[in-house]
């Protein structure tokens, strides 16, 4: 599972990226930018979340042992 949540952060970051470039920084809110505006939203908000999860795995191997 470790590596799948590695796998969706590295996927998010790259939709983020592709995002990004697809925005029209002359008019941000206008068209496809504002769509692209928000899928690079939700990309960071995935990517925080799998962040997240991760260090929750984390402390809860380290509380097992």
């Amino acid at each position: 599972m470790k590596y799948a949540i590695y796998v969706g952060i590295v996927l998010a970051l790259g939709l983020a990226i592709f995002n990004l470039t697809r925005i029209d920084f002359s008019h941000p809110f206008e068209g496809d930018s504002s769509i692209a505006l928000i899928g690079v939203v939700a990309c960071a908000c995935a990517a925080l979340l799998l962040l997240i999860l991760l260090l929750s795995k984390r402390i809860a191997e380290k509380a097992k042992s």
